[in-house]
């Protein structure tokens, strides 16, 4: 039976997901790294939450989901570096 966690966590992926194509479509019209290195965040951002959320026992504290979220921040701080360095 899906509870309320199951549904937030469909929900929250989903987000990711609408967030990476939003950057994708802005990184289709001007080729800009920015975008697409946000686009690639949110997406590895929507597959660790889906992920978690699929997981017999989810474990937010996990090394590996924990590895992947920051994986995903440092692409996002990398964005904004290589923007700024320009």
């Amino acid at each position: 039976m899906p509870t309320l966690i199951d549904f937030l966590s469909g929900a929250v992926t989903f987000g990711f997901l609408v967030a990476g194509l939003f950057f994708l479509r802005f990184w289709q019209q001007s080729r800009d790294r920015f975008f697409m290195l946000f686009a690639s965040s949110f997406f590895l951002e929507a597959v660790n939450r889906a992920a978690l959320a699929l997981s017999p026992q989810p474990n937010d504290g996990s090394p590996i989901f924990y590895c992947v979220r920051l994986l995903a921040f440092v692409l996002i701080l990398a964005a904004i570096a290589d923007k700024n360095r320009r």
